[in-house]
C-alpha cells in the first residue's frame, strides 16, 4: 500500500486492474484503517478517473452476493450522497411513490456516512429487518412492488470500510460506487450526483452498459432534483436543463429539505410525506424525483404525465399503503 500511496500522492492514476486489486485487498482486510483512510483522502483531492471507478466497481461486483430479480425489470432510485446538504430521504421516499404507482423497485442502500440518515437508517427506524434471503426479497417485490437490499449484506467491501467512512464523515469514492453495484443489475436507474463532472463521468460509464438510466444534478449542488435551482438531466440520448417553474413548481427553500439531527427526525419527515402531512415543498420534491424515475421506465410519456402518476400515487395513499405492506413483509 505504501507504494500505491506514493504513486497517488505524485498525481498518478491507477489502471483499471490495479484499482480492482486494491479494492479486493481492502475487502480482505489486508490494509490498516489508516492506510484505507489515506487512500480515500486522495480521491477527495482530485477527481476519480473512469478506469479507477470501473476497476473499483469490477471488484465489488465480483465479490457481491448475487441476487436474481431481473425478471421484474426493476428500477433503483439512488443518490451518491456527499453533497453536504443533509437532506431528508428523498430517493427512498420516491421509491415508495414509484412502487405505489405500480412499478417494480429494487432499492440498494446503506446507512448514512455523510448525512444523518441513509436509506437503511430510515427503513430500520420502522422495524424492518435486513435480509439477503432471496425468497423474502422476491415475496416483497411480488406483493408490494419493492425489495430493499442493505448494501453491506451484498458487498463485503462496503462492510469492511464502514467504520472508516463513518469516522471520516466526508464523501468518498464509495459514495460514487454505491449506485453502480446494485447486485440485481436493475433494468432502470435514476441516479443523483453532487456535481457536473460526476454527471458526465456516470453518463460515460452508463453508456457502455445496458441499463436504461437518467443522471440528475441540481446546479446548486444537490445530488437529487431539489427544486432549489435549475437542474440537469442526462441520459443516453440527451442532456437537458430544467427550471422548477417549467414543471409547474415553486422554487424550494433549502431548509425545507433538511433531514434533522437524528434518524428519528428523518423518519418523521419520511412518514409525513407518505401521510400527506408534509410541507408542500417536500411533497413537490418527491413528486419531481418520482416523475423522472417513471420517465426512465416509460420514456414515451411526457414528464407532465409522469408527474401526474407520481402525484396520484402519493395523494391517493397508494404510496403509504405500499410502505405499510413493505414493513409488514420485512419485519
Amino acid at each position: 500500500m505504501k507504494d500505491i500511496l506514493y504513486k497517488l500522492f505524485e498525481s498518478q492514476y491507477l489502471g483499471r486492474e490495479e484499482a480492482r486489486t486494491i479494492l479486493q485487498n481492502i475487502a480482505q482486510g489486508k490494509y490498516t484503517e489508516a492506510q484505507v483512510a489515506s487512500l480515500i483522502t486522495v480521491f477527495l483531492m482530485r477527481n476519480i478517473s473512469v478506469d479507477e471507478l470501473c476497476g473499483f466497481r469490477d471488484a465489488l461486483l465480483e465479490m457481491r452476493v448475487p441476487v436474481d430479480l431481473k425478471e421484474f425489470n426493476p428500477i433503483d432510485i439512488v443518490g451518491t450522497g456527499g453533497d453536504g446538504k443533509n437532506t431528508f430521504n428523498i430517493s427512498t421516499t420516491s421509491c415508495f411513490v414509484v412502487a405505489g404507482a405500480g412499478y417494480k423497485v429494487v432499492k440498494h442502500g446503506n446507512y448514512g456516512a455523510t448525512s444523518v440518515s441513509g436509506a437503511s437508517n430510515v427503513i430500520e427506524q420502522h422495524g424492518v429487518k435486513f435480509t439477503k434471503d432471496i425468497n423474502v426479497l422476491r415475496r416483497s417485490i411480488d406483493n408490494c412492488n419493492i425489495a430493499y437490499l442493505h448494501a453491506p449484506l451484498f458487498n463485503p467491501a462496503l462492510k469492511a470500510v464502514a467504520p472508516v467512512r463513518k469516522a471520516l464523515a466526508v464523501r468518498t469514492f464509495f459514495n460514487m460506487l454505491g449506485p453502480l453495484v446494485n447486485p440485481v443489475f436493475p433494468t432502470y436507474q435514476l441516479l443523483g450526483v453532487y456535481n457536473l463532472p460526476l454527471l458526465r463521468l456516470y453518463n460515460y460509464v452508463y453508456q457502455k452498459g445496458e441499463t436504461k438510466y437518467a443522471v440528475v444534478h441540481s446546479l446548486d449542488g444537490y445530488d437529487e432534483i431539489s427544486l432549489t435551482a435549475e437542474f440537469k438531466v442526462a441520459n443516453r440520448y440527451s442532456e437537458t436543463i430544467y427550471t422548477p417553474e417549467q414543471l409547474g413548481f415553486k422554487r424550494v427553500c433549502g431548509k425545507d429539505l433538511d433531514g434533522g439531527v437524528t434518524p428519528a427526525d428523518a423518519a418523521t419527515i419520511f412518514d409525513n410525506v407518505l401521510n400527506n402531512k408534509a410541507l408542500e415543498s417536500q411533497k413537490s420534491v418527491i413528486i419531481a424525483n418520482s416523475a423522472f424515475a417513471i420517465n426512465v421506465i416509460e420514456p414515451d410519456k411526457k414528464i407532465e404525465e409522469c408527474m401526474a402518476i407520481a402525484k396520484e400515487s402519493l395523494e391517493s395513499g397508494k404510496a403509504l399503503k405500499t410502505f405499510k405492506k413493505f414493513v409488514e413483509l420485512n419485519s
